[in-house]
């Protein structure tokens, strides 16, 4: 793994899709802060966190830990005080009612209903 750019003193945020054992985005946290970050946050659409996943993110060095409910997260967030829990029904539920009446989803990304 090889980290491109300046993170010294910053914050960074990573970004993924899907975290099944979170070694690879755990990996990626400890490079950030031996470059030099202040702090590293994670953003995840979907959260498995399956195997040594938990046990990992809390040994890691996030200050957060951030995901949908696209997957249940209630277990895994009284495991981990890292995990955070974004509810993303009430867009999901707009864009198929949307799609099912043949209105606009582009609307949607302007216009999030919360």
């Amino acid at each position: 793994m090889v980290l491109v750019g300046d993170v010294k003193d910053k914050i960074a945020i990573l970004v993924d899709d899907m975290a099944d054992t979170c070694g690879t985005i755990c990996h990626a946290a400890e490079k950030l802060m031996q470059a030099g970050a202040s702090k590293v946050y994670a953003i995840l659409t979907h959260g498995i966190f399956s195997g040594p996943a938990i046990s990992r993110i809390n040994n890691a060095c996030f200050e957060a830990v951030v995901v949908t409910n696209t997957i249940p997260q209630d277990q895994h967030m009284k495991e981990s005080p890292k995990i955070q829990c974004i509810d993303v029904s009430t867009i999901l539920a707009e864009a198929i009612r949307r799609t099912h009446n043949g209105e606009s989803v582009t609307y949607l990304f302007r216009h999030v209903p919360m």
